[in-house]
């Protein structure tokens, strides 16, 4: 019985489909760019972010409609920067994180100016990570893996290009075994290998690693020993009552599965939080009909 405890988790941890769509393009360098496209290109963007701020405080679709010319005019500017200095990445990487926001939602275009970003320059992390999002959410996640690993040998320290590696073969599993390159056993210690690497490069994080301690549920042979211990440790780095909580209940989980019933037991009379009690009752039965066994 796995659980999905991400109650009382702020975790904001990017699924294959999430991206750092924020962040600003790469600079370009002082040889390949005039010296005013740098300072064209930030004033594009600050103008974008203020408009995505002034959009995300408005909460309908008539207000929203309201801000269509601006957006448009943002996207005749990117348009017109990209004609003005076609052999800068720069330029069709920060127009294509914009495109690809949920207010613009053009997935298609940004990826053909990813398209033509990698091309013009094929050292650029996030274009390659962008790529492989968008090749996952496309159904393809062969081609998304190889985009993936690209970014990580590009930026081997980025926890969140580890983190797209483990969610995608996690979630894609199937796909992979049916190729016949990988095995079950390949596949998941790719998948762990990731999230671990995650969690070790962002220590203060926790949201990778709950995502590592929840790769063990994901295994074909798991091992309940390494994974209780590490559900402890990541106790111990909690915050909050309701996530130290929350995390007892995948302890308890495991000591059930490893048969260790009075354990379990005395650990779920210290979850309290309302919260919780959902997932602590269905542990309680699992407990329950174990031993009527």
């Amino acid at each position: 019985m796995k659980l999905f405890l991400f109650i009382g988790f702020a975790l904001g941890c990017a699924s294959v489909a999430a991206v750092r769509a924020d962040a600003p393009a790469p600079k370009p360098s002082a040889d390949e760019a005039p010296a005013n496209a740098e300072r064209e290109l930030k004033a594009i963007f600050d103008r974008q972010q203020a408009l995505l701020a002034t959009a995300a405080g408005k909460t309908s679709q008539t207000e929203l409609e309201d801000l269509h010319t601006q957006f448009q005019q943002l996207t005749n500017d990117y348009e017109d920067y990209i004609g003005k200095y076609p052999a800068l990445a720069a330029g069709y990487v920060s127009y294509a994180l914009f495109l690809q926001k949920p207010v613009i939602d053009e997935r298609r275009r940004a990826a053909a100016l990813l398209l033509k970003a990698n091309a013009l320059n094929p050292d650029l992390p996030i274009v390659k990570n962008q790529l492989g999002n968008y090749l996952a959410e496309e159904g393809k996640p062969i081609e998304a893996l190889n985009y993936f690993l690209a970014a990580v040998k590009l930026a081997p320290k980025e926890p969140l290009y580890h983190y797209q590696i483990g969610t995608l073969i996690t979630e894609a599993r199937d796909d992979f075994l049916k190729t016949g390159e990988w095995t079950r056993a390949a596949l998941d210690k790719s998948m762990q290998d990731a999230f671990e690497q995650a969690m070790m490069l962002s220590p203060g994080n926790i949201p990778y690693a709950y995502r590592y301690c929840e790769s063990f549920y994901d295994l074909e042979q798991p091992e309940w020993d390494d994974a209780l211990a590490n559900w402890r440790a990541l106790e111990g780095k909690s915050a909050t009552v309701l996530e130290k909580q929350t995390i007892r209940l995948h302890e308890a989980n495991i000591l059930i599965k490893q048969g260790k019933s009075a354990e379990a037991r005395a650990l779920l009379l210290t979850v309290t939080q309302d919260a919780l009690q959902t997932q602590k009752q269905k542990l309680v039965a699992a407990l329950d009909a174990a031993a009527k066994k």
